[in-house]
């Protein structure tokens, strides 16, 4: 008797090869016996593990008590499997193949000492199953990568960061195309939703969803107690409020319709900016000096994860990086913090950022952030903390808030009025025009609406469609 051996290759079943169907619980294996002299070459094998033996017509003859049949009667008349199974019996530290045969019309027992085969067959069954787990793991990770390109790449359409119709735009040649008075108060922030239709944030408790065709309101919110500072649209598509009340407000938005699906009030002071950032967590900055993230629960709701204290009042705040966000911290601060390790990054003195509540940050680059400021506009690299160059505006006042038109156009409104139009060229702006009392007071929001069509809105509590 020899010992069996792990079987790589097989041929296909000839005449002289026997081929049955044998199982091992739900496991099915195929069963081929093969004459070969004085031999019997039994293998099992499926897709997963497979193994060979061979017996002698001695030891057969013993097994099957019997003398006088050589090895071709012995194959030929082996024609069943009873039940169709095997065993493994473990003998003396060695395990034993017990396959029962119908032979010469009698139920007999081969047995085949496998050694120490039986745990390399559980090797390799490990191993495939390990193998097929790292594949899903790769797969799945794939598949998530995807997802998030996917999801950047709708946000980039979304955005039209790269939309075509404003090559052309020149604000300066601009005349109102719709201007909208509908609610008497400071215009305080406003967004884009994905259905088209924007949103305008009021300095009392109002938020109105405007017909980008009509230009009326479609749905008029307040559920807040004090102003709105910021208004975004998740991924997902829920509308985010944050407010001065101290509270942030999650809707679920229909097209005439909203419902509150949750309120988060951990801030004890008026929260100046919510965004959303890549991995889906929400972060909130307030005047109570606190930056709070939040993630989502079992329940799909979001709960406060951790939250970090800064030495004074924070203000603006976006993702610079997968692992990064940047702030504007009391005093002419600004800050980069690492929120995966939880650690600040970088402080960099002495840099104007415009104000607590306006859109004054904006990534013009993978590398490169701008912050409008006094008078100025100032250009970071994020990889090195540095201070590129600052962009001065000769009388001029509070640069508020600027707008990406598209890759190498951007859009600013400030305290004096103006609205001016900017090209980025590497890590330089130029100059392209300007709209001189664009409104009646200070603006403190623009937006992109597509089509080449600019929004502007202003604490005189107009909306100006360009």
């Amino acid at each position: 008797m020899e010992e069996i051996n792990i079987v790589d290759n097989y041929e296909t079943p000839k005449d002289d090869i026997k081929e049955l169907e044998l199982f091992e619980g739900n496991i099915k294996y195929k069963c081929e016996i093969k004459k070969d002299n004085d031999y019997l070459n039994i293998s099992i094998y499926n897709n997963i593990i497979k193994y060979k033996g061979q017996i002698h017509i001695y030891n057969i003859q013993n097994n099957l008590g019997i003398l006088n049949y050589n090895i071709n009667d012995i194959f030929d008349s082996i024609y069943i499997l009873n039940n169709n199974k095997f065993n493994l019996i473990k003998d003396l530290n060695k395990y034993i193949l017990e396959i029962e045969f119908i032979i010469l019309n009698k139920r007999r027992y081969i047995n085949i000492d496998l050694y120490d085969i039986y745990n390399k067959i559980n090797n390799s069954k490990n191993e495939y199953i390990k193998s097929i787990n790292e594949l899903k793991e790769i797969i799945k990770e794939k598949d998530n990568k995807i997802k998030l390109l996917q999801e950047e790449l709708n946000s980039y359409k979304y955005n039209n960061k790269y939309d075509d119709t404003y090559d052309n735009f020149n604000i300066k040649d601009k005349e109102p195309k719709q201007s909208i008075k509908y609610h008497t108060a400071w215009i305080r922030c406003s967004t884009v939703l994905k259905d088209g239709r924007f949103v305008i944030g009021y300095a009392d408790n109002t938020i109105i969803i405007y017909n980008s065709k009509t230009f009326k309101p479609d749905l008029i919110i307040k559920e807040h107690k004090d102003g709105i500072s910021c208004i975004i649209q998740l991924s997902s598509g829920e509308l985010v409020s944050s407010s001065y009340d101290k509270t942030v407000n999650i809707y679920n938005i229909d097209e005439n319709e909203y419902r509150i699906i949750q309120t988060l009030s951990y801030h004890n002071n008026s929260i100046n900016k919510i965004i959303e950032l890549k991995n889906k967590q929400l972060v909130s900055c307030s005047s109570d000096k606190s930056i709070i993230f939040y993630s989502k629960d079992n329940n799909n709701e979001y709960i406060k994860d951790f939250s970090i204290l800064t030495e004074g009042k924070n203000g603006p705040v976006i993702q610079t990086k997968d692992n990064e966000i940047f702030f504007y911290e009391y005093r002419d601060t600004i800050c980069f913090y690492d929120f995966i390790k939880r650690k600040m990054i970088k402080k960099i003195n002495n840099i104007t950022v415009s104000g607590y509540f306006f859109d004054s940050l904006l990534m013009i680059s993978k590398d490169l952030l701008l912050i409008t400021g006094f008078n100025q506009i100032s250009i970071i690299n994020v990889n090195s903390y540095n201070l590129i160059r600052t962009i001065r505006k000769d009388n001029s006042d509070w640069i508020n808030v600027v707008c990406m038109l598209n890759k190498d156009i951007i859009i600013t409104g400030d305290k004096n009025r103006r609205l001016i139009q900017w090209k980025i060229e590497n890590d330089n702006l130029k100059l392209i025009s300007q709209k001189e009392n664009a409104h009646n007071s200070d603006i403190f929001t623009l937006a992109k609406l597509g089509n080449g069509l600019v929004l502007s809105g202003s604490k005189d509590c107009s909306i100006i469609i360009w």
